[in-house]
C-alpha cells in the first residue's frame, strides 16, 4: 500500500502563489512572502501614484506567468487599474522577439508603465530592445523581486532604466555571515564539496595545473587567495531567509521534543520516527525573532506575512542608483517626494487611459474596458449627479456654470424702469390728466347748453370708465399679489364695460328714438336719464358679477412661472412673477366688454343715417370703428408673442396701451370737441328754440332725406335740438309732446 510522504519543508526562496494552496501542498512552509503580496503591493503603488492603464511583461513560466495573473487578479478585485497590453517573453525568443514586444507595447502611447514579472536576462534584454526602439523615458517600469536591487539588468543601460520602481522582500545584510564567510578557505572548508568550484569560478583560477589550457587566460590557484581582498563580494540577498528556514525548523523540533520527550536528551521512542503531521502543527505554531529582528511566523497555508522594501532607479550626479522609496507591511507607505523620473523630473508622470472629465463632464466608459471613457457634456438644465450620471434640475431651478450643481432661477417681473412700462404709464398719465380735464370743464360748465345736450348722467359715467381705462395700466405693471391680482381680475374689464355699456346706451337710445319716431308720435319707454343709467349700471353689473364668480371658483393668486422664460440656454432663464391669469382667462375677462362694444358697433352702423345735426350718433360710431380696429390689431399681437421669451413685457404693455388707446378714442371724438367749443367758443354755447319730440325726429327725417346739406348748419341751430326736446318732454308735467304749430321749423 502506497501512502503519501508527509514530510514538512521550509522553504527560503519559492514565491509562487500555487504553492499557498493548501489541500495540494499541505505540508510546505516559506519564511519569504508569496508573489500574491508582491502582486499587491505593485497593484497598491500603480493605484499611488494615480495610474491606471498598464501593460504587463511576464516571462514564460512558474513565476512570470503566476506573478502577472495574481497582479490581474488583484488589479480587477481592487479596482481602477485597467491591462493594455499582456505579453509573455518566451523561454527561448527568436530573433527579434524582444523588439516586437516593444512595439505592442508602444500601440497604446497611454500605458506607459509596465509592469515586469521576468527574469533578470529577459529584463536586460527589454531595456536593449527599448533603447533601440528610441523610446529612452517613454516607459515606467515596475520590477518584481526579480529585479529588486540588481546591477546586472541594468549595466550599459542606466538611462532607460532610470525611474524605474522595483520591489524586494525586506531583508538585512547578516554581518555575522559575512565575517564567517569571508573567512572560508580551501582548507578549512573542505566538508562543503561545492566550495572548491566556487573557489575556482570567484578568483578565475584552477586547483589543478593539469585542468589549464594554453590562452584560455587562467592561472593556478595559489591557496593564498582570499574572498573579499582578491575579488568583490557581496552577500547573496536570501541569506537571511536561509537562515530564518534552518531556525524555523530547529524551533519546531525543539518544540516538538519538549512536548514529546521532556527532560529526555536525544531522541525517544515518540519521536523516532517523527510524525511530519505534528511537526507540521509545531512549524505552524511558531513565532520568533529572525536572524534580521523581523518575526519569523506562518498562517494556516504555510506563507510568512508581506514585508517588501520599495526601491526606484534615479540617477543623481551622473551616478545611478538604487534608493528606498518606501515599503509594504500589508499596506504601501510611499515617501512620493523622494521619487525622481526619467531626465530629473519631479512631477509623476501619467499612464492612463482617458484624461479626467473636466467638471460638469460625465463619464461615458468605453465597452469592457473601465479605465477608459468619453466625456459627456451635463448640456441644457442638467447638472453632474456623479461621476456617470447627469441629471435634470428641479423645475424651478438651473445648473450652475460649471454644471455640478443647481441654483435658483431668477425671479422678474415687469419694472417700473423698463421702457416697457415707461411708454404705458407716459399714455396713461396724460390719458388721466386728459380725463380729469373734460371732467373738471363739464362740472365748471355743468349747466351750459352743450353739457347738458351731451347726456350729462352718461357722460359723466363714461368719463368714469375713460378713468378706469387708464388706472387699469398702473395694475397691470405693479409688483403682483392677491391684493393687486385681485383688482386687476375687478378693473380689467369694469373700466371697459362701463364704457361700452354707457355707449350702447347712448346709441341704443338713439336707435329706438327715431325708430318710434319715424311710427308714432308717442315717445320710446326707457330713455330718461335715471333708466338710461339703470341700463348702464345692469350692463356693467354682468362683468362684476363673471368676477365674483370667478373669484369663488378659484381665489385670486400671485404666482412664479418658471416656463414662460424657459429658453435653450439656462443661463437666460427667468421666473416670471405674474399673476394666475392665463391667455384664455384674459380673453373671457375681456370678452364681455368686446361683445358690448361690437354691440354699440352694430347699433353706431344702424344709426348712421342720422344726420352729425342730431345728438352724437356718427362720433359715436366714429369711436367704435377706430376701437374694433384697435382690438383687431391687438388679438394677433397677443397671441402671435404667447411663445416669445419676452412674452410677459409684449403682452402686458399690448394690453395696457390698447385699454388706454380705446379709452383715448372715446376722449377724443366725444368729448374734445365739446370741451373746445365750451372753452374757445363760447359764443355757441347757446340754448336753442325747442321742438316737440315728432317735429325733431320728422325734421332730422326729411332733411337727411331732401337736403343732405342739411348737417353743415351751425352748432347752436339744430344740434342739441333733440336732446331738449326730450329733456322737455321728459320733465314736462301737463302734456307729452309739443306740437308743432308751437315751434317754428
Amino acid at each position: 500500500m502506497f501512502f503519501p510522504v508527509q514530510i514538512p519543508q521550509v522553504s527560503y526562496a519559492s514565491t509562487a502563489p500555487e504553492l499557498s494552496d493548501n489541500t495540494r501542498y499541505d505540508f510546505f512552509s516559506r519564511v519569504v512572502p508569496p508573489d500574491t503580496y508582491q502582486a499587491q503591493a505593485m497593484v497598491d503603488i500603480v493605484k499611488a501614484m494615480r495610474w491606471n492603464y498598464v501593460s504587463t511583461v511576464a516571462s514564460e513560466g512558474n513565476y512570470g506567468e503566476s506573478g502577472v495573473d495574481a497582479f490581474i487578479q488583484k488589479s480587477r478585485e481592487d479596482g481602477g487599474v485597467c491591462i493594455s497590453q499582456s505579453v509573455k517573453i518566451p523561454r527561448e525568443p527568436k530573433l527579434g522577439g524582444f523588439d516586437k514586444i516593444i512595439r505592442r507595447l508602444r500601440e497604446n502611447p497611454n500605458a506607459r508603465v509596465v509592469i515586469l514579472f521576468a527574469s533578470e536576462d529577459d529584463i536586460r534584454r527589454l531595456l536593449q530592445a527599448a533603447k533601440k526602439a528610441n523610446q529612452t523615458g517613454h516607459f515606467i517600469w515596475v520590477g518584481s523581486d526579480s529585479w529588486g536591487s540588481k546591477i546586472s539588468p541594468v549595466v550599459d543601460q542606466e538611462e532607460m532604466a532610470e525611474g524605474a520602481v522595483t520591489i524586494l522582500p525586506k531583508r538585512q545584510s547578516i554581518k555575522g555571515f559575512d565575517r564567517y564567510f569571508i573567512s572560508r578557505t580551501l582548507e578549512n572548508n573542505r566538508r562543503n564539496i561545492w566550495f572548491a568550484e566556487f573557489w575556482e569560478n570567484n578568483f578565475s583560477c584552477k586547483l589543478s595545473r593539469h585542468a589549464l589550457k594554453k590562452g584560455s587566460g587562467l592561472k593556478k590557484c595559489t591557496n593564498q587567495e582570499r574572498i573579499g581582498k582578491d575579488s568583490t563580494y557581496e552577500q547573496e540577498g536570501k541569506v537571511q531567509f536561509v537562515i530564518d528556514a534552518v531556525y524555523a525548523m530547529a524551533h519546531a523540533l525543539h518544540n516538538m521534543h519538549q512536548e514529546l520527550c521532556p527532560g529526555t536528551v536525544g531522541l525517544c521512542a515518540k519521536m523516532d520516527p517523527i510524525n511530519g503531521t505534528h511537526l507540521l502543527k509545531h512549524i505552524r505554531r511558531l513565532n520568533f525573532a529572525g536572524i534580521a529582528g523581523n518575526p519569523v511566523l506562518f498562517n494556516e497555508n504555510g506563507d510568512a506575512p508581506g514585508r517588501y522594501e520599495i526601491y526606484q532607479y534615479q540617477i543623481r550626479n551622473q551616478t545611478a542608483e538604487y534608493k528606498i522609496i518606501g515599503q509594504w507591511t500589508d499596506q504601501l507607505n510611499l515617501t512620493v517626494h523622494s521619487m525622481q523620473w526619467p531626465g530629473g523630473v519631479r512631477q509623476i508622470p501619467s499612464s492612463i487611459c482617458s484624461l479626467p472629465c473636466q467638471l460638469g463632464e460625465r463619464k461615458k466608459v468605453v465597452k469592457g474596458i473601465p479605465c477608459c471613457w468619453h466625456c459627456e457634456r451635463c448640456d441644457g438644465y442638467q447638472y453632474q449627479a456623479d461621476t456617470f450620471t447627469c441629471k435634470m434640475c428641479r423645475f424651478d431651478l438651473r445648473p450652475n456654470v460649471n454644471h455640478t450643481g443647481c441654483v435658483a432661477i431668477p425671479i422678474v417681473k415687469l419694472e417700473w424702469s423698463s421702457p416697457w412700462a415707461v411708454i404705458p404709464v407716459l399714455i396713461a398719465v396724460l390719458g388721466i390728466m386728459a380725463t380729469v380735464f373734460v371732467v373738471v370743464t363739464f362740472v365748471r360748465y355743468n349747466d351750459t347748453p352743450i353739457v347738458k345736450a351731451s347726456g350729462r348722467e352718461l357722460s359723466y359715467v363714461l368719463l368714469t370708465g375713460i378713468f378706469l381705462c387708464y388706472a387699469t395700466t398702473f395694475l397691470m405693471i405693479s409688483t403682483p399679489d392677491v391684493g393687486i391680482c385681485s383688482l386687476r381680475r375687478i378693473f380689467l374689464g369694469l373700466g371697459m364695460s362701463i364704457s361700452y355699456a354707457a355707449l350702447l346706451t347712448k346709441t341704443n337710445r338713439i336707435y329706438r328714438i327715431f325708430e318710434q319716431g319715424s311710427m308714432s308720435i308717442s315717445a320710446p319707454k326707457l330713455i330718461s336719464p335715471a333708466s338710461q343709467l339703470i341700463i348702464t349700471f345692469s350692463l356693467a353689473s354682468v362683468q362684476l358679477l363673471g368676477v365674483c364668480i370667478w373669484f369663488g371658483v378659484d381665489p385670486s393668486k400671485a404666482i412664479i412661472d418658471y416656463e414662460d422664460q424657459r429658453t435653450s440656454n439656462p443661463t437666460m432663464a427667468r421666473g416670471v412673477l405674474k399673476c394666475d391669469i392665463s391667455d384664455l382667462s384674459l380673453i373671457c375677462l375681456l370678452g364681455y366688454s368686446m361683445l358690448l362694444m361690437v354691440t354699440c358697433t352694430v347699433y353706431a352702423i344702424k344709426t348712421r343715417g342720422v344726420p352729425e345735426t342730431f345728438n352724437e350718433a356718427k362720433p359715436i360710431g366714429f369711436t367704435m370703428y377706430t376701437t374694433c380696429i384697435i382690438w383687431l390689431a391687438f388679438i394677433p399681437i397677443f397671441f402671435g408673442t404667447s411663445r416669445s421669451t419676452e412674452k410677459m413685457y409684449i403682452q402686458t404693455t399690448t394690453l395696457t396701451i390698447s385699454v388706454s388707446l380705446s379709452a383715448s378714442v372715446s376722449l377724443g371724438l366725444l368729448y374734445m370737441p365739446k370741451v373746445y367749443v365750451v372753452l374757445f367758443h363760447p359764443e355757441q354755447n347757446v340754448p336753442k328754440r325747442t321742438r316737440s319730440l315728432k317735429a325733431v325726429v320728422t325734421a332730422a327725417t326729411m332733411s337727411n332725406k331732401f337736403n343732405p346739406k342739411a348737417g353743415l348748419r351751425p352748432n347752436g341751430e339744430a344740434k342739441t335740438e333733440l336732446c331738449e326736446s326730450l329733456e322737455t318732454q321728459n320733465y314736462s308735467t301737463k302734456q307729452t309732446y309739443i306740437s308743432y304749430s308751437n315751434h317754428a321749423i
